[in-house]
């Protein structure tokens, strides 16, 4: 929806995700989190990290070089939060391997979407009852995410001016208005 007003602005927009933004992300993705193995901590920190890698050196860093705006549904703020205080990574580690993929780039801005985690619990109670697809990190307590949110609230707290918190519990339409509105101040 935001690339949709940034466009009609006459923005040049490149929407992606991670993990899977590169054609060896979505299959980076697939193995990963379609998985019924039991997937090591580190196996998992560091297929993120070579996900990360590839998008930001295939597909960021030329949309940036070209001008263009990147709206990314995830970045390494996720691998911070959950495999950092999901996990219970040391932060040294993690913040090592994220320098690593990302050759230290950042975004402008970071929209936290929060909800509560009974919320969140719910919603994907009642994706899995549409038979959405569901994935591997679907399957975590109340206490991961617990973790991971927490992990997330710290980040706003210590770099206020790039990452946003956006209270989510509303309807589409007011989280996209507030959306729409901050990204509107970044872009001024």
């Amino acid at each position: 929806m935001l690339a949709d007003v940034l466009r009609a602005q006459g923005h040049d927009v490149v929407t992606t995700r991670e993990p899977g933004g590169t054609p060896l992300g979505q299959a980076l993705r697939e193995a990963f989190l379609e998985t019924t193995e039991t997937v090591a901590p580190m196996a998992e920190l560091l297929a993120f990290a070579a996900d990360r890698a590839q998008h930001v050196e295939h597909l960021i860093k030329p949309a940036i070089a070209a001008g263009r705006i990147v709206v990314s549904d995830r970045f390494a703020d996720a691998t911070f939060a959950y495999q950092g205080a999901g996990r219970g990574f040391p932060k040294d580690k993690v913040n090592q391997v994220i320098e690593l993929a990302t050759g230290g780039l950042k975004p402008d801005l970071t929209l936290f979407f929060d909800i509560t985690v009974e919320t969140a619990l719910e919603r994907m109670n009642a994706r899995d009852e549409s038979q959405s697809k569901k994935n591997r990190m679907d399957e975590e307590t109340a206490e991961f995410y617990n973790r991971v949110r927490g992990a997330y609230f710290g980040i706003a707290k210590r770099e206020p001016e790039r990452f946003q918190v956006v209270e989510a519990s509303g309807s589409v339409d007011s989280i996209h208005e507030r959306v729409v509105k901050i990204v509107a101040s970044i872009l001024n």
